[in-house]
């Protein structure tokens, strides 16, 4: 048996400079980090005295004899894609619920990859497992996604991530003092909407006549140099919080499913709470707002939106990672 833990993520900016269509033309960038929430994955070889060959448990426990009886596709996709000619047991749990901007869909690809090809016995580096990803999802699913979230599953870190043309990436750590990366967590709030969304059809319109928002995209892509700054400079903490706003802006005129008139009203009442800057996690439409408040106004914020959850976490370094592993 092998267990696999692979990290959710949070983007602070740049989302959408890493669609295809965009990074191709104009190269684009995103800077973000892991953090201590992780999506974990345990697969075990089955005996071939089982009348199957595979049981999958998700949120369906399916008991198959081919990837494409599942109505996971990313199980699907990945074990086809891999090959492993065994007979497999696949278990798949969160810390956090899917479908809420932490990138968990991404987590999953990365995350059953590396045990996939830990089973078959191929060693591949980070930057391999998470080119198979992207490939899956893009390729083989035709997902609307852009290729960050499995970049971060894959690296772990927090990271300034840049896309050139021909679909290449680099990865550097973020050079950010311990002391200004303390008070970066310290400053920073996860609140669930209790809204969970489907990113398929929101990063799809976001794609729509993607030539005409390239120009949102520019000032997206130029806030993410300006919170590179902040963060590897000698400039105050609280305008990364600023900037959060700006981003929320501009990412609401890439599609008008980004928002909603219930996100909106939460929206300004965790601003009018205290808070220095937020925005919607991932697609948007729902899931996690990352909110940005000094620490000693956390109290009252929280107070203000008791009715929502808040979510503790820490940032992490780790990447995608077997952490157990055995014969059966």
């Amino acid at each position: 048996m092998i267990i696999i833990k692979t990290p959710f993520r949070i983007s602070f900016f740049g989302g959408g400079t890493d669609f295809p269509k965009y990074y191709n033309k104009n190269q684009g960038c995103v800077i973000g980090t892991t953090i201590n929430k992780y999506c974990y994955i345990s697969i075990r070889k089955l005996e071939n005295i089982f009348n199957y060959k595979y049981r999958i448990v998700w949120s369906k426990n399916e008991i198959i004899n081919k990837p494409s009886d599942s109505e996971n596709p990313i199980v699907n996709a990945s074990i086809s894609e891999i090959n492993p000619k065994k007979n497999l047991e696949i278990h798949f749990q969160a810390d956090l619920p899917k479908n809420s901007g932490l990138g968990s869909s991404s987590a999953f690809c990365v995350g059953i990859l590396n045990g996939l090809l830990k089973i078959k016995g191929v060693s591949l580096n980070k930057k391999k497992i998470a080119k198979l990803a992207i490939k899956i999802e893009q390729k083989i699913l035709n997902e609307f996604c852009g290729v960050q979230d499995q970049i971060w599953s894959s690296y772990g870190g927090m990271n300034f991530i840049t896309f050139k043309k021909q679909n290449k990436f680099t990865v550097r750590k973020l050079r950010i003092t311990k002391t200004k990366k303390k008070n970066l967590e310290e400053n920073l709030l996860l609140m669930f909407t209790e809204k969970q969304r489907y990113s398929k059809e929101i990063e799809k319109s976001k794609q729509k006549d993607i030539k005409n928002k390239f120009i949102f995209l520019d000032e997206i892509k130029k806030l993410t140099l300006k919170s590179k700054k902040i963060l590897e400079g000698n400039e105050n903490i609280n305008k990364f919080g600023e900037l959060l706003n700006q981003y929320w802006t501009l990412k609401k005129k890439l599609s008008n499913k980004v928002s909603n008139n219930y996100l909106d009203k939460i929206y300004n009442k965790i601003i009018k709470s205290g808070a220095i800057g937020a925005k919607l996690l991932g697609s948007g439409g729902g899931g996690f707002f990352l909110i940005y408040c000094n620490k000693k106004k956390q109290k009252y914020l929280k107070k203000k939106l008791n009715r929502f959850k808040f979510v503790n976490f820490k940032f992490s370094n780790s990447g995608s990672e077997i952490i157990y592993s055995k014969e059966n």
